[in-house]
């Protein structure tokens, strides 16, 4: 730092050497003292190139420290991430495989004989969530890189399918799940997408807000267009979420205390998160636990997203 600030002061100092010398060296005209006006010209200019380097340094020096800091800050965050990420990861991976071990152990206790064993329909639930987990960390994986199949996509269309297909599920036969989208005086505008990714973030979304809400409880989907926007909101009447958890919903593996009790591998909304953020979208929640309690999930998507070069072809 002092080295820094003794160069700053350099001009100064030669701008101060220069006029001295010209007071001495140079002879004075009859009419014109041309030697103070060099000798204060060169002592002003060092004045200004010490003042401008006085604050060009330190300011360098403090945002270059600032940004080593930004950078410092942003990979600690990171590592944070991970670790939290490695914890649940370690968690989910831990409770099948405690089961398989303790269904082996009373196949085992069995010596084989008799009926087919309780333990084995055990095995396989479990194997079956180890392989959920597993599929669903591989599709987060893959959203990072894979080229996305852009299309035209129509979004009412996109959505009655895939609330029907909700509707197809077990756990949903005669729930209340409603859909709402707009055609008059205008339907809604066409998006650009890749439209088997919106149709599982989709799908995610509405299987949720089903999965955690009771039988008598409604689930709403409704869209709406703003402002070269299309909105979509997943809206329900269940018991709303814990506002700590809000900011930490779309983390991978991360599963509040609505979701204890129910099956699931906490990568659902993370993925959902992935693939809106991908079509350059964004996905709020907002809850409330008292009075009008529930949650809403709402995606917001470009009309007219940025296509990358690599992927035009694909549509």
């Amino acid at each position: 730092m002092r080295l820094r600030i003794g160069l700053a002061l350099l001009p100064l100092a030669l701008g101060l050497a220069a006029m001295i010398l010209l007071q001495k060296l140079m002879r004075p005209l009859p009419l014109l003292s041309i030697k103070i006006d060099f000798g204060l010209l060169a002592f002003f200019a060092g004045i200004f190139l010490s003042t401008l380097l006085l604050l060009v340094v330190p300011t360098r020096y403090a945002y270059k420290r600032q940004r080593e800091y930004g950078i410092a800050r942003e990979k600690l965050k990171h590592a944070e991430a991970q670790r939290r990420f490695l914890r649940r990861l370690d968690h989910e991976l831990k409770n099948p495989l405690t089961g398989i071990r303790a269904a082996l152990a009373n196949l085992e206790g069995t010596g084989g004989a008799g009926a087919t064993p309780s333990a084995i329909p055990d095995i396989q639930h479990q194997v079956e969530r180890l392989t959920r987990l597993t599929a669903g960390l591989r599709k987060l994986a893959d959203l990072e890189e894979i080229p996305l199949e852009y299309t035209k996509v129509n979004l009412g269309e996109l959505l009655k399918e895939t609330v029907e297909a909700v509707r197809a599920l077990p756990s949903v036969s005669g729930r209340d799940l409603r859909l709402i989208v707009p055609s008059v005086p205008w339907p809604l505008p066409e998006i650009t997408g890749d439209r088997d990714l919106l149709s599982l973030a989709f799908f995610n979304l509405i299987e949720n807000a089903m999965k955690y809400t009771g039988r008598v409880d409604t689930v709403e989907v409704r869209a709406s267009e703003q402002a070269r926007h299309v909105q979509v909101e997943i809206a329900d009447t269940g018991p709303g979420i814990p506002p700590e958890e809000l900011p930490r919903l779309f983390e991978e593996l991360y599963r509040g205390t609505n979701a204890r009790g129910c099956e699931g591998s906490g990568l659902g909304l993370a993925l959902v998160r992935r693939v809106v953020n991908r079509h350059e979208g964004t996905v709020t929640v907002r809850s409330r636990r008292d009075g009008g309690r529930g949650t809403v999930f709402a995606v917001t998507l470009p009309v007219a997203a940025h296509i990358p070069q690599k992927s035009k072809s694909a549509g």
